[in-house]
């Protein structure tokens, strides 16, 4: 455990990648919004539906540099200072959980305010978007925490990829993927299941979301382990 969790300091050893630009982002990402909204309030006197953006998916996406960048720049590193893969793997998962679990709570904090401040006194909400907070402040962290997860995820597995298999062999897992998404969609049009695909959809809770993103993510990771373990650093 003591060597899992110095594989965690040595993640943090660059501290811009797991915290600072992420935070970065999010604060570009909220001061545009702001601006934004105060622009919409001062000019439109009339206005009194509530004002919401997207700007607060910007650093979830970000994870998936993340989840690169913790492999590709720290794996060889790793295997020079004799840790093992599952050490590193375990490392690297605890430290993407655990900045994944600090933006959720940001976001948490972030919502709560926007609720009792009326949305900054602009009507403008860039955390507590209502969909998302339908089932409450929990669900709302938990779909904020499973976000980043699973495109850390996402990423961290690509690099695995690339790291055993080569870029010829992403490229294609990147093929075949978007060959499914094609024939996925055929097969709806070919059926005239699109209804049943849109009642489907409009179906999905917060909750639902959440913990089925969170069982790809440990799905992908579970694959991203099978092939770091043979991996070249």
């Amino acid at each position: 455990m003591t060597r899992t969790l110095n594989v965690v300091r040595m993640q943090l050893i660059n501290r811009r990648t797991f915290l600072w630009l992420p935070l970065i982002i999010f604060a570009g990402a909220f001061a545009v919004s702001m601006i934004i909204y105060v622009a919409i309030d001062l000019s439109v006197t009339d206005l009194n539906e509530p004002i919401y953006g997207g700007g607060s998916q910007a650093p979830l996406w970000y994870f998936a540099v993340i989840g690169v960048q913790a492999l590709s720049m720290t794996f060889p590193f790793s295997q020079a200072m004799s840790v093992t893969r599952r050490e590193f793997y375990v490392g690297t998962t605890l430290t993407a959980l655990g900045a994944s679990l600090l933006l959720a709570l940001v976001y948490l904090v972030g919502g709560l305010i926007e609720k009792a401040t009326d949305g900054w006194g602009v009507n403008g909400y860039f955390f507590a978007v209502p969909w998302i907070w339908n089932q409450g402040a929990a669900t709302a962290t938990l779909l904020y925490f499973m976000a980043p997860v699973l495109t850390f995820t996402i990423g961290f597995f690509a690099a695995t990829v690339y790291k055993r298999f080569g870029m010829t062999w992403l490229v294609v897992l990147g093929i075949a993927v978007a060959l499914a998404a094609a024939v996925a969609v055929l097969g709806i049009s070919l059926g005239d299941a699109w209804s049943a695909v849109g009642s489907w959809l409009l179906d999905l809770t917060p909750l639902r979301i959440a913990v089925g993103g969170l069982m790809i993510a440990a799905a992908l990771s579970g694959l991203s382990y099978a092939a770091l373990r043979r991996a070249v650093p």
